[in-house]
């Protein structure tokens, strides 16, 4: 009975050691596979400023020639970009700093979020998403800068803003000695990883860096910047989030007006780095306040004052004013009215009878005043094989009341121009893949409709356009060569 026991007792004692042994390695060998793991992930999840440094990146290192920076992260479609480049261009002059002019992002490949219920990302995420969609538009050959599309060459002719292209930066700020316009993606070896580390440096992912970066943390869920407002500086703005929103989703965000210039500027903190980053800079009417900027005038700067009245109004560059204007003036060829419907995307896509709405009045006002067949240009995101049982589809049958026109990305026009601004912007580039141009035509096409204009309710592509309209842009070029 003893030695039964004294076996059973022994068998017993293995069974519950051997788990624990067996959870032991487990652990050991998890913690080995994570080890190795870690050396596998992107340096943008996961970096290591001291193993970045070792390797022979510091920051604004041999660098530093006195210019100082300002670099942001926009996001979105192409409307809302152009609207924070104005917003940029605006606090570099305010600052007294170089603007990094951005490529323009692919549709929707860095999404805000929504001011208004206090959900966006963190400057720092919108930053390190916006570097590393730069370095795949660098891939894949698919770059092309905002300049390239927006004409600032007036702005930098008379000073009134200072501005580097963000790969010339990118070289210059990550140490990289090589051309980043065109290159051979097989030949770069370990460069995108040396630059996505440097990202993650410029991005704010480890914190500030004393005169070399000064990241924001600000966005507006905290602040609305101001500029030279009397009695305004620090105080609460006049838009917060209610009751039920705090409660709900236990919001706990004080929105104030903050002085760009005495935050940023000269005696500030952020005015001795060499590079100041912002987080997103889209701002917009919001419940009688501004959701980022609320800065429309200056009278007491008159150099600000004069700078706010020039970047309403930012041209394409010539190739596509033209191509636009040839399009009207050789392809339509009579007075026409333009139609810009959004129907398929994000809000809009559940306010079709809304938005064909404000095109039925404009076409019955028009019927009265003849003459017949009413010429329209057609700019929709609703391919046109989708267009039967809806009001599209009935102007399309109807040829002796109303002609339509539209616009491809492989029509000749369109291919014709994208390959001439190719030329004038990347001479030397043998590998580019032609750059998404159609929307910019479209808009300048629809600034030369002299029947008018409908565009859908609450789209920045609408609001682009009346502004192109206000400024006649159309009428104030030259007729197209035949």
């Amino acid at each position: 009975m003893n030695v039964l026991s004294f076996h059973r007792s022994r068998w017993k004692k293995k069974t519950s050691n051997r788990p624990l042994f067996f959870s032991i390695s487990l652990m050991i060998i998890f913690f080995i596979l994570l080890l190795i793991s870690y050396t596998e992930v992107p340096k943008s999840f996961l970096f290591n400023s001291r193993k970045a440094l070792n390797a022979g990146f510091t920051p604004c290192s041999g660098r530093n020639t006195g210019e100082r920076f300002l670099w942001f992260a926009p996001h979105s479609g192409f409307s809302n970009q152009l609207s924070e480049l104005k917003n940029a261009i605006l606090m570099a002059a305010i600052l007294n700093r170089t603007l990094i002019v951005p490529p323009v992002l692919d549709h929707h490949s860095v999404v805000l979020g929504s001011c208004p219920k206090f959900r966006v990302s963190s400057p720092n995420d919108l930053r390190m998403s916006v570097w590393n969609h730069v370095i795949d538009l660098l891939q894949s050959h698919r770059y092309i800068s905002m300049a390239d599309i927006v004409d600032l060459s007036s702005l930098v002719s008379s000073s009134m803003v200072k501005t580097i292209d963000f790969r010339v930066f990118l070289s210059l700020w990550c140490g990289v000695d090589r051309d980043l316009s065109c290159f051979d993606v097989l030949e770069m070896g370990s460069l995108f990883e040396r630059l996505k580390q440097c990202g993650s440096v410029l991005s704010g992912l480890n914190g500030n860096i004393n005169s070399c970066l000064y990241a924001l943390d600000e966005d507006c869920r905290t602040t609305v910047w101001t500029y030279l407002q009397r009695d305004d500086d620090g105080i609460l703005d006049s838009f917060q989030a209610d009751e039920q929103l705090r409660k709900r989703k236990k919001i706990s965000y004080i929105r104030k007006r903050r002085d760009v210039y005495k935050a940023l500027g000269p005696g500030s903190k952020a005015e001795t780095a060499t590079v100041l980053a912002f987080g997103s800079l889209f701002t917009a009417p919001y419940k009688g306040s501004e959701l980022y900027i609320d800065i429309h005038e200056a009278p007491k700067d008159h150099r600000i004052h004069s700078l706010l009245q020039r970047i309403e109004f930012l041209p394409f560059v010539s190739e596509i004013l033209t191509a636009g204007k040839e399009f009207s003036v050789q392809k339509i060829k009579v007075p026409f009215l333009c139609a810009q419907l959004r129907m398929l995307d994000g809000q809009f896509k559940n306010h079709w009878k809304a938005t064909f709405l404000g095109l039925k009045e404009k076409i019955v006002s028009l019927q009265k005043k003849g003459p017949l067949p009413i010429h329209i240009f057609v700019m929709t995101d609703l391919p046109e094989s989708n267009w039967t049982g809806t009001y599209l589809g009935e102007l399309a049958k109807d040829s002796a009341f109303y002609k339509l026109y539209n616009l491809g990305e492989d029509d000749e026009l369109v291919v014709r121009t994208t390959e001439k601004l190719v030329v004038k912007t990347h001479k030397h580039c043998h590998h580019r893949i032609l750059p998404d141009i159609l929307l910019y035509v479209e808009e300048t096409i629809c600034s030369c409709a002299s029947l008018g204009f409908v565009g859908t309710a609450g789209s920045t592509i609408a609001e682009s356009i009346q502004i192109m309209r206000k400024n006649g842009i159309c009428f104030n070029l030259d007729e197209p060569e035949v």
